[in-house]
C-alpha cells in the first residue's frame, strides 16, 4: 500500500481508477438469467447468456468459479477526458499482439512457440487496445512477424506476413477517425528501407506521427486533438537505433522509458529498468511503458495476474518512476479479475498525470 500522504494518496487513487477506467471486474452474483438477458455481473451458463458486448467467463485460479458476464474492453481513456496531451493518459497494449492462440501455422509445419493473445489484432482494436507489440523479421523474402530466438524466423516460430496485420490496423484507423494506434516493434529486418516500405504497402505511411514532431527532453507530446486534426494518429518505436536516420521510425529509448520484460516486471517490489532504456525516473523522456507479464505466459493464470498482483505492481513502478505509466502490457487482454467494490467512479478521474 503506498503512503498516506497527499501524493500518494494521489497516486493510490489514480491506480484505483486507472483499473476503473481500464477493465470490467469479476464478481459472484446469483441472479438468474439467460438467452441473452444477463447484464454485467449477472451470473451465466454459456456465452449466449449474456447481453451484446459480454461474454460468460470466471477465474478458477483465484477461487473464482461461478461464471458471471463480464467484458474485455477497455474503456478508451479520451472518452473521458478528451484533449490532454497523447503524454497524459494510460493505453492498453497487447505483448505479442500476433501470436495469438489458434492461429493456424505454415501448411506442413508443427508450430513451437508460445501464444500471448486469445484474439485478432482487428477485435484488439475493437476492445479498447491502442498499442502493439509486434516482432517483425525478413523471412522467405518478405516481413514477417515471428514469436522467435536469435534474431532469425524459423518456418516453426512464423505466424504469417506483417503486413497482413497492418493492413488490420488500416482499417481500424480508417473506420475510426479520432483513434490513436501505438506500434512497438522488436525489430529483426535488416532489408534497406524494409520498414518504409512495408508501411507504405499496408496504407499507413498517411496517419504516420513524423519524428521531427516528437518530443526530446521530456516536454508533452502534441494533445490527442492535435494529433486527430493533423491525422497524425499512428505512431511507431523501433528497437533498431539505426532506423530513425535511415528510414525516420522512431528509437523507442530515446523516447521512452522501459521497466525489464518478463519475470523481472512482475516481480513483486520491484520495477528495474530495461537494460536499454534510461532511468525510469529519467526527466528527459516523456513517455512511460510498463511490462506486466511472466516470462512463459500461462492462459489459465492470467485473470489471478491481473489482479491483486498488477495493481500492486503499477504501484511500485509508479514509485520507480514519478508517473504513471503511458503503455500497459499485458498477455491475454481480455482476461481480468481485477475487483475493487466501488460502484461508482468520482468525478476527478486522473489518468497519468
Amino acid at each position: 500500500m503506498l503512503p498516506c500522504s497527499p501524493h500518494h494518496r494521489r497516486a493510490s487513487t489514480t491506480i484505483g481508477y486507472l483499473y476503473l477506467l481500464l477493465f470490467s471486474v469479476f464478481a459472484t452474483t446469483s441472479s438468474a438469467c439467460s438467452n441473452g438477458n444477463c447484464q454485467l455481473l449477472e451470473a451465466c451458463a454459456a456465452a449466449t447468456d449474456c447481453g451484446p458486448g459480454l461474454y460468460c467467463g470466471n477465474c478458477p485460479v483465484a477461487g473464482k468459479t461461478q461464471p458471471v458476464c463480464t467484458r474485455g474492453q477497455a474503456i478508451i481513456p479520451t472518452s473521458i477526458v478528451n484533449g490532454l496531451p497523447f503524454n497524459k493518459y494510460t493505453w492498453l497494449v497487447t505483448h505479442n499482439s500476433f501470436s495469438i492462440v489458434d492461429a493456424p501455422p505454415l501448411p506442413g509445419v508443427q508450430r513451437l512457440t508460445f501464444y500471448n493473445q486469445e484474439d485478432t489484432v482487428t477485435n484488439q482494436l475493437r476492445n479498447g487496445v491502442r498499442g502493439l507489440m509486434l516482432d517483425m523479421y525478413d523471412f522467405e523474402n518478405d516481413i514477417w512477424l515471428c514469436h522467435s530466438f536469435r534474431g532469425q524466423c524459423y518456418n516453426f516460430t512464423a505466424f504469417q506476413p506483417a503486413v497482413n496485420t497492418l493492413t488490420e490496423v488500416e482499417a481500424f484507423l480508417s473506420e475510426n477517425p479520432t483513434e490513436i494506434v501505438t506500434i512497438i516493434i522488436e525489430d529483426y529486418v535488416h532489408t534497406s528501407k524494409g520498414l518504409t516500405t512495408l508501411f507504405t504497402k499496408a496504407g499507413l505511411d498517411k496517419y504516420w506521427f513524423p519524428v521531427s514532431k516528437m518530443p526530446r527532453k521530456g516536454e508533452d507530446w502534441p494533445t490527442v486533438t492535435e494529433m486527430v486534426q493533423d491525422n497524425h494518429r499512428l505512431i511507431v518505436f523501433t528497437s533498431d537505433a539505426s532506423k530513425e536516420a535511415q528510414e525516420g521510425v522512431a528509437y523507442q529509448w530515446k523516447y521512452m522509458v522501459e521497466n525489464e520484460a518478463g519475470d523481472p516486471g512482475v516481480k513483486p517490489g520491484s520495477c528495474p529498468k530495461r537494460k536499454a532504456s534510461k532511468a525510469l525516473n529519467s526527466k528527459s523522456a516523456s513517455l512511460f511503458f510498463q511490462n506486466y507479464f511472466p516470462t512463459y505466459p500461462v492462459e489459465t493464470e492470467a485473470c489471478k495476474e491481473h489482479s491483486t498482483p498488477l495493481e500492486a505492481m503499477v504501484g511500485t513502478c509508479f514509485k520507480a518512476a514519478g508517473v504513471m505509466p503511458n503503455f500497459l502490457a499485458v498477455n491475454f487482454y481480455m482476461v481480468w479479475e481485477f475487483y475493487l467494490g466501488k460502484k461508482n467512479i468520482p468525478n476527478d478521474i486522473q489518468l497519468a498525470i
